[in-house]
């Protein structure tokens, strides 16, 4: 690291792989916090200091808990230890699979938007599911049945769904969905040819993009201390590199470490968790105003988010995908 590099702590809460419409959660959040190791170790034991639990390794689920809740709100408040030296992407699991969806298919991540946003209103919540697990299933590497399985099975659904709600907006989008069976055959066909560098449908090397864009905006290169994880091969991280080179980011690097290691890796962590549980329950209906409006300093504008109401309340995400699916669509 030379001497004016940004070095960042990283870590992720909500990470099912590409199970992204049949997992644990609904949200995956990425956080990241910028601060001297010492100083994220001193915070570490003001938290333990203030929690007094006995567990060897803290986690989120410790700062969530009702009684902890002032604990909770020093840590995220304005003057706080987070405030101003961390930030957090967010993917909205379910939008995240129309909006790859789309690009794949149509060409156009635009499409995803106005599909998210009518999808459930109009084809009924039973429908709209059996539309996001057939499109997730057509994604996703891994395929346990015959190769041509994950195609039939959505275009399948496609079609039961555009004669049943015809003449809607909806049905438009998907008679152009419909017709794009050819691009389908290829990905899956990408698919069974040889190993997939990059799964479209993980949200974890797109967050890592987004968060070194994130840092590095103000000219400055940023290293990124990252928990150690599968997904993070050396060709993977290779791939992070050069995508962040080729749209004009500053990553000087990308560094794996035990979590429990680097104290401001488990900063992140916690805010990872935090983050992830606060947006899943403006998503559902749960909402916390006070710990909304805590979170929202922190929320990147670059969040994968498709829910109107939950985007307004979280901060300025925008719909859409944040990194370049060519790249994405190229790596399969």
């Amino acid at each position: 690291m030379t001497w004016n590099d940004l070095e960042v702590g990283c870590d992720e809460s909500g990470s099912d792989g590409e199970n992204l419409t049949g997992g644990n959660t609904d949200v995956f959040a990425h956080a990241s916090v910028l601060l001297p190791v010492g100083t994220a170790a001193g915070y570490l034991r003001e938290v333990r200091d203030r929690i007094r639990s006995p567990a060897e390794e803290y986690k989120a689920n410790h700062l969530l808990r009702e009684k902890h809740r002032p604990v909770l709100e020093w840590l995220l408040a304005p003057g706080g230890p987070l405030h101003g030296t961390a930030h957090v992407h967010l993917t909205e699991k379910a939008f995240f699979v129309v909006d790859r969806a789309a690009d794949l298919l149509l060409g156009d991540g635009g499409e995803a938007a106005p599909l998210f946003r009518e999808g459930r209103r109009t084809l009924g919540d039973e429908h709209w599911r059996e539309f996001l697990q057939a499109a997730n299933r057509l994604l996703r590497v891994r395929n346990d049945g015959e190769p041509s399985e994950p195609v039939e099975v959505f275009f399948r659904t496609v079609d039961a769904l555009r004669r049943a709600h015809a003449g809607t907006e909806v049905a438009a989008v998907l008679e152009r969905l419909a017709a794009a069976r050819s691009r389908a055959d290829a990905y899956r066909a990408r698919i069974d040819a040889g190993p997939t560098l990059v799964p479209v449908l993980n949200p974890l090397l797109p967050a890592i993009v987004a968060t070194a864009a994130y840092w590095s905006a103000g000219g400055r290169p940023v290293r990124l201390v990252h928990d150690r994880q599968n997904m993070l091969t050396p060709e993977r991280i290779a791939w992070i590199e050069e995508t962040a080179r080729r749209s004009g980011i500053r990553l000087a690097g990308v560094r794996l470490v035990v979590a429990r290691e680097d104290p401001r890796v488990q900063l992140a962590d916690f805010l990872a968790g935090i983050a992830r549980k606060i947006a899943s329950d403006e998503l559902n209906g749960r909402a916390d105003p006070a710990l909304t409006t805590l979170l929202r300093p922190y929320v990147d504008a670059a969040s994968v988010w498709g829910d109107d109401v939950a985007r307004a309340l979280l901060g300025n995400a925008r719909p859409g995908c944040s990194e370049p699916s060519a790249d994405i669509n190229s790596a399969v």
